[in-house]
């Protein structure tokens, strides 16, 4: 018999907490006899501007925004470029031994997204790999991981990030993304989205009734963070460095 997969009820938090509790939660699975799957949606205390593990090139312009305090810099365990979380929702999922190769992979864990999108009158088709603009955006460029409207406009980017056969993906769906601040991360416009008919808690409880139909394969089980786990979460948070060098808050990956 398969084990529900958690939910894990909505959080707002910085940026350095939401990529450790992601990153618990994989290491979770990682360690677990009988893993379970995972999935949470969540949103960003502030403006973050959340950098892919591997990339390396800050521009000036985003360490003085970070410096001044106008965003908080922060490093996913996920791949891909910059994300700027703001106007946004978040989604997380792990999925213990999921199968298959990563492109397949992407293509049935955005099944729940298209759902929810074509249920809303908007339907989302994957992206074709081209890049719109030289920028270090997440949102810059459509690939196949990602999923777009009609007119090529990027809705939402998705990143992967696999340990010892479990997957970590990461997601963020562009819902009013702020207009001045994004132009001065990437000199360019957000992309041009249709508006949606449904935000906040709507949006949420149709995202979780497209996951129990398309990604889990039924019922979600609501399970919150218990004492144990919010001890655990703590304590990474608090044996991390304030920040890299660079200013960039940590993040890891084995």
């Amino acid at each position: 018999m398969t084990t529900p997969w958690r939910w894990i009820p909505p959080l707002a938090a910085s940026g350095p907490f939401q990529m450790a509790l992601d990153e618990l939660l994989l290491d979770q699975a990682v360690a677990a006899t009988v893993p379970q799957a995972c999935l949470r949606l969540y949103s960003w205390s502030g403006p973050w501007l959340s950098l892919g593990y591997h990339q390396r090139h800050l521009p000036a312009a985003w360490l003085a925004l970070a410096k001044h305090g106008q965003i908080g810099l922060v490093r996913r365990p996920s791949g891909g470029r910059a994300v700027l979380h703001g106007g946004s929702l978040t989604y997380a999922l792990i999925q213990p031994q999921p199968g298959g190769d990563r492109p397949e992979a992407y293509r049935h864990h955005c099944r729940w997204l298209q759902r929810a999108f074509a249920e809303l009158g908007q339907p989302l088709d994957f992206g074709s790999g081209r890049s719109t603009a030289e920028s270090g955006s997440c949102f810059a460029r459509a690939s196949a991981a990602d999923l777009v409207h009609g007119n090529g406009a990027k809705r939402i980017g998705s990143a992967q990030l696999w340990r010892r056969g479990v997957l970590l993906q990461h997601g963020s769906l562009l819902l009013d993304p702020p207009q001045e601040l994004w132009g001065q991360l990437f000199q360019e416009a957000p992309p041009d989205l249709p508006a949606l008919s449904e935000g906040g808690a709507e949006l949420v409880a149709r995202l979780h009734r497209a996951a129990e139909a398309d990604l889990c394969g039924g019922p979600l089980q609501e399970r919150p963070l218990d004492q144990q786990e919010w001890e655990d979460l703590h304590r990474r948070i608090a044996s991390q460095p304030p920040a890299f060098p660079d200013g960039i808050s940590p993040g890891r990956r084995k």
